[in-house]
């Protein structure tokens, strides 16, 4: 029979810790490659996912720069119709304004003239004559001070 040395134990005893060792690391291998190949599928599945969304995004952003170019076209529209209105306002203004308000006064004194004639000689002598001013009835003792001042 043969006799074992202590050398030749310790050298059993390294080599069967280095296979189990590397047992331990080819497992850990064995699940990083198992990991590695699921990422990378997931980077697969999102990037499938994400270039259609992102083709949705850029036709939406164009969509909108085209509405907001519209919106531009509309807004400088009603800006030279709102100047053109104000043009148009302002010459009638001043083509019909100042006559207007010549004949206006005029039919204002006429009636006046004839309507205070009227008045005279229609009111009872003992009711005193009422005249209204700005939507308010006054009686005939404020209107005799609000002529004499």
């Amino acid at each position: 029979m043969h006799t074992v040395s202590g050398g030749e134990v310790a050298g059993i005893l390294v080599a069967v810790f280095w296979a189990i060792l590397v047992s331990f690391l080819a497992v850990a291998l064995a699940r990083l490659a198992q990991t590695l190949r699921t990422t990378t599928k997931l980077v697969a599945d999102v990037t499938d996912q994400a270039v259609p969304l992102l083709a949705d995004a850029s036709a939406a952003v164009r969509s909108a720069q085209t509405q907001i170019d519209r919106v531009d076209a509309i807004a400088s529209d009603v800006q030279e119709v709102t100047s053109n209105a104000s043009a148009l306002s302002t010459t009638v203004a001043s083509t019909f304004g100042g006559p207007l308000v010549k004949v206006a006064a005029f039919g204002y004194g006429v009636r006046r003239a004839l309507g205070g004639r009227k008045e005279d000689m229609s009111a009872p002598a003992g009711q005193a004559r009422r005249t209204v001013i700005v939507g308010r009835t006054l009686p005939a003792a404020r209107r005799a001070k609000r002529k004499k001042g």
